[in-house]
């Protein structure tokens, strides 16, 4: 069924609802009843001690001079007074003298008081204490469940005799019936209002809810630009944040995925093209020494030197490309240690001298008189360097000047390789670490276009930063050691 959530939420608050109407019904009941028993027998007890002290003003002569000699016969107003006091009381009343006999005729017979209910008794010997006493004892000699409030009759030497005013229960219960119904009319319009109250909460609730799901669900089918577009400070709009947060990030790693198939297919190309020339090479040169084409022993040996050659940039092309990959795997482990910048320089100037010779250039070095320390893989680090010199040696011009200059700073070290000759254009040094890059110097065409991306790895694996400058015919390369 359709919005499930939305009736059961209605149908839960209604039962909530029904449940505390019922506990607040029966509390109700019960309070009101004896509310309303409180306040019958308050107006009975009014009219019993009313009776009460006008027959004793009859008993007394105190009122009209008239005693019990009169019986309950009597023409007078004693007599007049008993045989209407019913009417006068609106109540059902029996007078009980001191000789423990009925003075009125009582729910139409004149029993003695032998026929009174056996716990009646109890009830006239508390009134002829003097007290005002109320109980039920009589419900059963007027075949009604009746309300009987028991008043003295004082005189001057005490308690003449006792006045017993009867009420039927049966107007406590109708009060009580009319309040439940009342209390009924109210509970029906509170349910009526309050389910609408909570149907419309209900879909208040659903409505962020829905929005939700039509979000997840396009996100399920790749539409990482779908959005929940609900804003609220509670728990759902706590849900609705994170599912957008979550459509972010898979939009985010979705371009992420998109970029890295882009250069998965962009390095497959360059390493295709890369090996395609030298192989190219190999296979032309084989084939024509194999087919005796070339017989000269000259021409021979500058085929040999050829594909020597060849196969030398092929073994590093390979090289640098298991490097690359190890490096880029996190699971690579390097051997870290202890590391001397100032000997690893050293040794490191002294690796490129003889390329420096062979071209002509002039190699300077700038080193601290103390151990520089710090902690990395002394074979990349030492890699690392070699790569920035090697090139500097390529792009200088002859005559020129490589210098390579270690000098510590406060929060660490600075180790920069400076060569002079041509400028790299300010436009390619955002591509300077990319894979298979290569400037449009001349000096390049025997690269591989890995040597500084093999660099780049090596340095974000030692957390260190490379700054790169270049103007005025010179170029320098600085490592900021951690």
């Amino acid at each position: 069924m359709k919005n499930k959530m939305v009736w059961k939420l209605t149908a839960c608050f209604a039962a909530v609802l029904l449940f505390f109407t019922t506990v607040m019904g029966g509390v109700f009941v019960y309070m009101f009843r004896h509310h309303t028993i409180a306040i019958n027998r308050a107006a009975m007890e009014e009219k019993a001690v009313s009776i009460a002290e006008t027959l004793a003003d009859f008993q007394t002569g105190a009122g009209t001079g008239m005693g019990m000699g009169y019986g309950r016969g009597g023409m007078g107003g004693y007599g007049a007074y008993l045989r209407f006091l019913n009417q006068i009381a609106m109540a059902e009343v029996w007078v009980v003298d001191e000789q423990l006999n009925l003075l009125t005729p009582g729910h139409g017979q004149s029993p003695s008081y032998g026929e009174l209910p056996e716990n009646a008794e109890e009830i006239v010997k508390r009134v002829f204490n003097g007290e005002i006493t109320y109980g039920e004892e009589f419900s059963g000699l007027l075949d009604t469940p009746t309300i009987t409030v028991g008043a003295p009759i004082q005189g001057p030497d005490g308690v003449l005799g006792v006045v017993l005013l009867h009420s039927p229960a049966s107007g406590v219960d109708e009060a009580v019936y009319h309040g439940m119904s009342a209390f009924g009319v109210g509970v029906l319009a509170a349910l009526l209002l309050a389910g609408t109250a909570a149907f419309w909460l209900s879909c208040r609730v659903t409505a962020p809810l829905r929005g939700i799901q039509t979000a997840a669900l396009r996100l399920a089918e790749g539409d990482y630009s779908a959005r929940t577009g609900v804003v609220q400070g509670d728990e759902i709009g706590q849900l609705a944040k994170a599912v957008d947060f979550l459509s972010g990030r898979l939009a985010q790693a979705d371009q992420e995925r998109a970029a890295l198939d882009q250069l998965k297919q962009d390095f497959v190309a360059n390493v295709s093209h890369e090996l395609r020339t030298p192989v190219a090479v190999l296979r032309g040169s084989l084939e024509v020494l194999v087919d005796g084409t070339v017989s000269d022993s000259q021409e021979v040996e500058e085929y040999h030197q050829q594909m020597l050659a060849e196969s030398r940039h092929l073994e590093r092309l390979v090289n640098d490309l298991l490097d690359l990959s190890r490096l880029q795997d996190a699971q690579f482990q390097l051997d870290m240690g202890e590391v001397n910048l100032c000997d690893l320089t050293r040794d490191t100037a002294r690796s490129i001298r003889r390329a420096i010779q062979s071209k002509g250039l002039e190699l300077s070095t700038q080193f601290p008189e103390e151990e520089c320390l710090v902690r990395g893989d002394y074979g990349r680090l030492r890699q690392l360097v070699l790569i920035f010199l090697d090139n500097a040696v390529k792009f200088s011009k002859e005559g020129g000047r490589v210098t390579l200059a270690l000098e510590e700073k406060e929060k660490g070290y600075l180790l920069s390789v400076t060569n002079q000759g041509e400028d790299i254009p300010a436009e390619e040094l955002p591509r300077l670490f990319d894979r298979f890059y290569k400037t449009h110097s001349g000096a390049n065409r025997s690269g591989t276009g890995l040597g500084l991306a093999i660099a780049k790895q090596i340095a974000d694996r030692h957390q260190i930063e490379i700054q790169v400058q270049s103007g005025g015919g010179e170029t320098s390369f600085t490592l900021v050691f951690p």
